[in-house]
């Protein structure tokens, strides 16, 4: 593998808005709780270090920032895909399990109304 000029002035670019876009949101963190909750919460003000950690602390404990969408974008290509699969038998029997909702199924439920 052969690095070029363009390869390490692509990485090097990356690396600064990187480094932009985590100062630009531990900012914004800061600033919006520096904001609201000393007068909401009674809590004191931090600084940019400390937002810092709290966006750091949010990544770890919720796990994402907007990155591998992939299974939001096509749960229903794959619902579909599974559905088709199914067998004229197996599809009955999947809507007579989801028609009670999401509590558990009573014979009064399933009884045809008059």
């Amino acid at each position: 593998m052969r690095v070029t000029a363009h390869g390490i002035s692509r990485i090097l670019t990356i690396l600064i808005m990187v480094g932009i876009a985590v100062s630009a949101f531990s900012f914004l963190v800061m600033w919006l709780w520096n904001w609201l909750m000393p007068a909401v919460f009674g809590l004191h003000a931090i600084s940019y270090w400390q937002a810092l950690g709290v966006l750091v602390l949010s990544k770890i404990l919720f796990g994402s920032f907007g990155g591998r969408h992939r299974f939001r974008r096509d749960w229903r290509a794959r619902l579909i895909r599974r559905w088709e699969d199914m067998t004229p038998e197996e599809r009955e029997r999947f809507r007579a399990e989801t028609r009670g909702g999401c509590g558990p199924s009573s014979p009064a439920a399933d009884a045809p109304k008059a």
